[in-house]
């Protein structure tokens, strides 16, 4: 269990990362940055496939499958949704409502498998959600007086939903994820996280050639295939693809098999306060005091929802 939980944290550090990737390139359209990410992966996992090919090979083609499903919505659906959010909504936001994700996963796993591990009290969690809103709420309100005059709010709106998007997508991704893993622990973390970047490789290679085509029509300006800062957004994207996409995913693999579902939610906690970390050492600045405040709620709500104990269900007579 310790060692799950130092695995879920150095997973948590490195995906904190990708919060501020969106914003070192900010004129890069989010699903361009989610393609270019997953390329970078598909190709750094490459060499590591060859290595790793013995292991690979005892995978079944439904295996395989399963790796595609959770590459197309938990890498590139994700990110895209995630990337797109920050650049409409500034980093804090689309970090804290990613934060969100300890409790919903840990609702949903609660949800889905409460016959076999109990189920939460809502009573009990309603004051936990009610914090977490108000953290919500504080770092919005902390983001808004930093706005100008010339502040859009239908882009503003649009990545909130994006970024809840993103939380969907993300809420899927660790339970499907982890039940895969814990129904095949004759596999290495380390061999699927390879495998997922496999089938990630295909899959970003078409959504990037289609981002491009839709680039070349709607911003025929925009200079392809890498952007007006080539050199930039091909490091970003390197850098990203290896620290947070392979690295990152072997880390939380090796978490999810020493873990249980419902405590893996909690410790996806590690990638927002590493993704605000980030950001403010990014920005030179300390937190203001409402979103300090903010941060403060959704560190106790999430705490106090975990503290809550699933109760077994009594089967009727």
């Amino acid at each position: 269990m310790f060692a799950g939980i130092v695995f879920a944290l150095a997973a948590g550090l490195m995906w904190g990362l990708i919060f501020v990737g969106p914003l070192l390139i900010p004129d890069y359209p989010g699903t361009l940055q989610s393609a270019g990410r997953y390329v970078a992966f598909g190709l750094v996992v490459l060499p590591l496939a060859w290595l790793d090919r013995r292991r690979l090979k005892q995978l079944a083609r439904k295996d395989w499958l399963e790796a595609l499903k959770l590459s197309l919505v938990g890498n590139l659906l994700y990110y895209a949704c995630l990337a797109s959010a920050i650049q409409r909504t500034g980093a804090p936001i689309s970090t804290m409502i990613i934060g969100t994700l300890p409790v919903v996963i840990t609702v949903t796993a609660n949800l889905c498998y409460g016959h076999l591990e109990g189920r939460l009290s809502w009573r009990k969690l309603f004051p936990a959600l009610l914090i977490i809103a108000a953290g919500l709420g504080c770092v919005n309100a902390a983001e808004m007086q930093m706005q100008g005059p010339d502040f859009d709010w239908s882009r503003y709106l649009t990545g909130l939903l994006l970024a809840i998007l993103a939380v969907a997508c993300w809420t899927w991704y660790p339970l499907r994820n982890g039940i895969w893993l814990r129904a095949h622990p004759q596999h290495k973390a380390g061999s699927w996280a390879t495998a997922q970047g496999l089938v990630t490789l295909p899959l970003a290679l078409v959504f990037y050639l289609l981002v491009c085509g839709q680039l070349y029509w709607q911003q025929p300006e925009f200079a392809l295939p890498f952007g007006p800062q080539p050199t930039r957004f091909l490091l970003i994207m390197l850098a990203i693809g290896l620290i947070c996409s392979w690295l990152g995913t072997l880390c939380w693999n090796a978490a999810s098999q020493r873990v249980p579902t419902v405590i893996m939610g909690p410790l996806i906690v590690f990638e927002t306060l590493a993704g605000l970390l980030w950001t403010f050492l990014w920005r030179q600045s300390w937190p203001p005091l409402l979103t300090g405040i903010g941060i403060g709620c959704l560190i106790v709500g999430v705490i106090y929802a975990m503290r809550i104990k699933p109760q077994p269900e009594v089967s009727a007579l």
